[in-house]
């Protein structure tokens, strides 16, 4: 009988979550196959089985754990099931995950099966009348809760629904349920990290507007090119990115950070992503990003923000940026004052894009404006370099063409 215990993560984290088992008590496991996921107050992993044997379970899911506490044990000595042994290839190689691979297979035959019958009646049955009165009074069925025989609509549950809009489906009147769900460690180290950056920085906010046209026409004319070319799509995060490497370095100021009573400033630019993820926000890095090409910015996106979704992001993979972009303008946010990533100095917040009108020599015109934000630890950045480097990133997307080395092209040219 051998223990799994809780492994170390990183030097200041002393204890971890149970959030799922992914095999049962009593289970045989093989080697190296993952039996857990836990989470820290920075990341998820997983834990795999040090040897092949018989799972006992010691937490349970939703358990704090300190490093080093039994997890499991494995009795080696078990004989192994004989469905595990048919579990291999011709050759005779172990099928690794085979029991879960199988499922997922039949999971999609299933899932396939019900999607075919759902688009074949998708639209729920109900009784003549009520059938009557949803197409007379326009009712969406998808806010209708069935109580007839076989989930059938039937005269009431119009009226139901009639009488009560807005309400969701099956929710009860004037219900005043409660739950209180346990906060995860990621939630609690987010919740920590906000509060500090807002009491122990001396933050304000700096706001401009940029005409996203020209950015939006390039890509309009290139996305086909750039998605056969590179594999990834031409996405707005990339002009973001090389636009604020290139102010970044022109005011090194908002790239750097205080560390007790000395400024680190970094000759590098590596560009913190926020990301919303199913368990909490999450900051993966760019590294180099002014060394890296649009495609190499874009796949680079691509890749941390999957890993995010997934819970695989490495606890070095979020550690170390010098700068931050958050984006609010996907969940459609129009303008907001992003909090400063500490231990970083600045971050960036991008909005959504919407047509108004603006005035260009003289004649008011319709353009896709964004409002951009950028929050600003006053200890370190003075409202001249924090204005300034707002203006050079709005310049530099206005002006993509400048992306390719910083500089306006006619005024290199004639040395200016």
């Amino acid at each position: 009988m051998i223990d799994i215990k809780v492994p170390a993560v990183g030097e200041s984290i002393s204890e971890v979550t149970l959030v799922k088992w992914l095999r049962q008590d009593g289970d045989y496991v093989d080697r190296d196959e993952v039996i857990a996921e836990l989470e820290s107050e920075k990341a998820t992993f997983e834990v795999n089985a040090e040897k092949a044997g018989s799972l006992k379970i010691h937490g349970k899911e939703g358990d704090t754990l300190k490093i080093g506490d039994v997890l499991a044990s494995i009795d080696e000595s078990a004989a192994k099931p004989a469905s595990k042994e048919k579990e291999s290839t011709a050759n005779g190689t172990p099928v690794k995950n085979a029991e879960p691979l199988t499922k997922i297979a039949s999971d999609k035959v299933v899932e396939s099966q019900a999607t075919e019958k759902k688009s074949a009646g998708s639209e729920p049955k109900a009784t003549p009348v009520a059938a009557a009165i949803i197409t007379d009074k326009k009712v969406d069925t998808g806010n209708i809760k069935p109580s007839g025989a076989n989930g059938k609509i039937v005269k009431h549950d119009v009226l139901d629904a009639l009488n009560n809009p807005g309400r969701l489906p099956g929710k009860a009147l004037f219900g005043r349920d409660l739950r209180r769900e346990k906060m995860s460690n990621l939630r609690k180290t987010v919740s920590r990290r906000l509060v500090e950056a807002k009491n122990t920085t001396a933050m304000l906010t700096t706001f401009n507007e940029v005409d996203m046209s020209e950015v939006m026409a390039l890509r309009t004319k290139y996305k086909d090119k750039f998605k056969e070319k590179h594999g990834v799509n031409l996405g707005f995060m990339s002009f973001f990115t090389k636009a604020c490497c290139y102010a970044l370095q022109e005011w090194p100021a908002v790239n750097a950070y205080i560390d007790g009573e000395e400024i680190i400033y970094h000759d590098y630019c590596d560009i913190s992503i926020a990301v919303s993820a199913p368990k909490g926000l999450v900051v993966p890095v760019i590294r180099n990003a002014e060394s890296l090409s649009m495609a190499e910015i874009e796949k680079k996106v691509v890749e941390l923000a999957a890993k995010a979704r997934d819970n695989k992001l490495s606890m070095e993979e979020m550690q170390g940026g010098t700068f931050t972009i958050t984006n609010g303008g996907v969940f459609g946010s129009l303008m907001s004052t992003p909090i400063i990533n500490i231990p970083q100095s600045a971050i960036l917040g991008m909005h959504k894009i919407e047509e108004r009108a603006v005035v260009v020599s003289g004649q008011v015109v319709v353009r896709p404006m964004m409002y951009l934000a950028v929050s600003y630890d006053h200890r370190i950045i003075d409202g001249r370099e924090s204005v300034s480097f707002l203006v050079r990133v709005k310049e530099l997307l206005e002006n993509p063409d400048q992306l390719l080395f910083g500089k306006d092209p006619v005024k290199t040219l004639l040395e200016l």
